[in-house]
């Protein structure tokens, strides 16, 4: 697997319904949202992007505004435990549901994060060479079968093998974007989902802050 990501989703509705109508990119709301959230950056547009690529480099914000509906990646919400969030992106998102949805594929480490009018839900974060790092709340319907032992990591008759979970944290990150987003980046991909490549993202580069 090589599925990563690193974003925030905000929305007002169900995101699946959002996406799937094939939503119109607001590009005026998407510069007036990224002058929000990142205020003192100074940034230089780029080629539009896209859902599909949701992972930026440190130098990079990748954002986009739609009706009733938010995306925004950065480096800044790769962070190994969801409840430590800066506050200024939970409260700029306090009146709708926002996720935060973060793996990488190198460490076969997941993360996400679900608040409601800005009070956290749910947040996990684990990866097979550091343990559950964080778990808080109730685990949600699609979480269940996974945590029952239902999509085994490794082979169940091989005896030789060991894997610290009962499941690949990065199937359960893909099994995430489909139920937050209707969409998946690897595996099992159902043609009547929302395909990623489809929802365009404005990028932006960042002016280099470090010394």
């Amino acid at each position: 697997m090589g599925a990563k990501t690193w974003m925030l989703v905000y929305s007002t509705e169900d995101p699946k319904r959002i996406l799937s109508s094939a939503p119109r990119l607001d590009r005026d709301a998407t510069t007036a949202m990224l002058s929000k959230l990142f205020s003192i950056e100074k940034v230089q547009a780029l080629d539009d992007g896209d859902l599909s690529f949701t992972c930026p480099p440190e130098d990079e914000i990748v954002i986009g505004c739609f009706p009733g509906l938010v995306v925004v990646a950065a480096e800044e919400f790769a962070i190994d435990r969801p409840s430590q969030l800066p506050l200024e992106f939970i409260e700029a998102f306090s009146d709708g549901v926002l996720y935060l949805h973060a793996m990488h594929s190198a460490v076969d480490w997941l993360a996400f994060g679900m608040w409601r009018n800005g009070v956290l839900q749910r947040s996990l974060s684990l990866a097979p060479d550091n343990g559950i790092l964080e778990d808080i709340g109730d685990k949600l319907p699609f979480e269940e079968s996974y945590w029952a032992g239902s999509h085994p990591a490794i082979d169940p008759d091989d005896d030789d093998d060991e894997y610290p979970f009962a499941f690949h944290p990065l199937e359960l990150g893909e099994a995430a974007l489909q139920a937050f987003f209707g969409y998946q980046l690897e595996g099992f991909l159902d043609p009547l989902q929302i395909e990623p490549e489809r929802i365009p993202l404005m990028r932006f580069k960042r002016e280099k802050r470090y010394l």
